[in-house]
């Protein structure tokens, strides 16, 4: 019962804090199968199986053994593939000097099992 009202009690302001709280801890643990970043219309692969990882007030996603993206949550914006295969993220990488930067994660698994 408790699932169904937190169901009914989400955000859907995509700029509130519980909104970007929310989705973060939606895609902690993911698995990823591979990452790719779009720079000037060329969507180039930069990691393969990884994982996206909620730490304190941050959102990692480690790939090919490297933090490929390092953010915090509140300046997260990303939202999931229509096909549900993946999600892209648009954030200030803190890992790689502040510049924004574009990726699209694909999960793994993208089918929940757990529902």
């Amino acid at each position: 019962m408790h699932n169904k009202k937190k169901h009914w009690t989400k955000s859907k302001n995509i700029n509130s804090k519980r909104y970007k709280k929310d989705l973060a801890a939606y895609l902690n643990g993911r698995a990823l199968k591979c990452v790719t970043e779009r720079i000037d219309g060329i969507e180039e692969v930069i990691g393969k199986s990884g994982a996206i990882i909620q730490k304190d007030d941050e959102l990692l996603v480690y790939s090919s053994q490297d933090v490929l993206l390092r953010t915090k949550i509140e300046d997260l914006y990303a939202w999931e593939l229509l096909s549900l295969e993946g999600v892209v993220i648009t954030a200030i990488d803190l890992e790689h000097g502040g510049v924004e930067r574009n990726i699209i994660a694909y999960y793994s698994y993208w089918r929940q099992l757990d529902e």
